[in-house]
């Protein structure tokens, strides 16, 4: 994604156009791997050494918040972040806590269909994310 469609998403949330907003967004969308607020820090730093530790977190939940990135917790309570706002789920490793995102229609239609049958009682589904928990066999 280049800069001037990061622009362009911030302003259709309603969001300023400022250097750290694009820096943190631009390097979550290019580490791809659905890095920590850590990882994010240490990737700026390189092309931005004065960001601040508690700018880039404001950002986040920024982000967050206008939905133009999401949290992704791990089973060892590691809280990662994902550009990919289309509908999708997750392969978690729990090996070597590596992410990658999972696009399956089919899961879908089958997750809507069962919730639909099972009608819970005084509760509105919005979402369901899977995160299916393994090893990647090509992990070392």
């Amino acid at each position: 994604m280049r800069i001037t469609e990061i622009r362009n998403k911030l302003i259709e949330k309603g969001l300023k156009v400022t250097p750290q907003r694009i820096a943190i967004l631009e390097a979550i969308i290019k580490l791809q791997n659905h890095p920590t607020a850590d990882n994010i820090i240490d990737y700026i730093r390189n092309y931005h050494p004065n960001i601040a530790t508690a700018t880039v977190y404001k950002v986040l939940d920024a982000l967050v918040v206008n939905e133009l990135i999401m949290k992704v917790k791990t089973e060892k309570d590691v809280m990662r972040y994902d550009a990919v706002m289309e509908r999708h789920h997750h392969l978690y490793s729990s090996e070597s806590d590596r992410i990658e995102d999972f696009i399956d229609n089919e899961l879908n239609e089958m997750v809507a269909n069962y919730f639909e049958k099972r009608k819970i009682p005084y509760f509105e589904i919005e979402d369901v994310k899977v995160q299916i928990i393994g090893r990647f066999l090509n992990d070392n």
